[in-house]
């Protein structure tokens, strides 16, 4: 009986650590578990200045969160089976060496997390995504009246968006541009040159 109990929870904590371990990395749709709420050690996440917290994300994590408590049953269930099967000790010494073992696994995965994997997890500025004002050049000619292409960097990469002059004048390739408005998918731009000459004359 108890080396079923352990069995099983054995290949719960297994089967939801593999399947969490393919979701994260194959990018699955997983239901997300709402564990209920303990009153644990929490792990502050990493901080950016400004950095914008989604709807309901939280500031900590959790000691009981999903990767340590599966970690607790797969470390939990596999020492309580193995004891039960192989030793001669006690229902609730196997428990109680079980438990303890299992806190060690969870604490290990916690340590992980905290240590390893919170430190690279920045949260996101969506002002570091925001396209106006950002400076960026003509990489296809933008017709009078049409829509050409600029590219830009932000955020560490190089884009490309259509883009469109703000005032309808054509613009040449590789002409220094400022984004003024996003919309839809398009940007609005100004000559850069055109824009420092305005900025100069209204602090003159």
């Amino acid at each position: 009986m108890w080396s079923t109990f352990y069995l099983a929870c054995f290949m719960v904590g297994v089967s939801l650590s593999v399947l969490s371990f393919l979701g994260g990395s194959l990018h699955l749709h997983i239901p997300h578990v709402h564990l209920p709420h303990l009153h644990a050690p929490h792990a502050p996440t990493s901080h950016v200045a400004g950095a914008y917290r989604g709807p309901g994300s939280a500031a900590e994590i959790p000691f009981f969160n999903f990767a340590s408590v599966t970690a607790f049953l797969a470390w939990f269930g596999g020492t309580g089976y193995l004891l039960t099967r192989h030793s001669a000790f006690l229902v609730i010494t196997i428990m109680l060496i079980a438990i303890a073992i299992g806190l060690l696994g969870a604490s290990i995965v916690f340590w992980f997390i905290v240590k390893l994997l919170l430190p690279h997890d920045l949260a996101l500025d969506p002002a570091d995504y925001d396209r106006v004002g950002v400076l960026g050049r003509v990489s296809s000619s933008i017709r009078e009246g049409g829509t050409g292409e600029i590219i830009f960097s932000q955020a560490g990469t190089r884009q490309t968006c259509g883009a469109r002059s703000e005032n309808g004048e054509a613009l040449a390739k590789g002409i220094e541009v400022i984004v003024t408005r996003y919309e839809h998918g398009i940007a609005y731009v100004r000559r850069w040159d055109e824009m420092a000459t305005d900025d100069q004359r209204v602090h003159n």
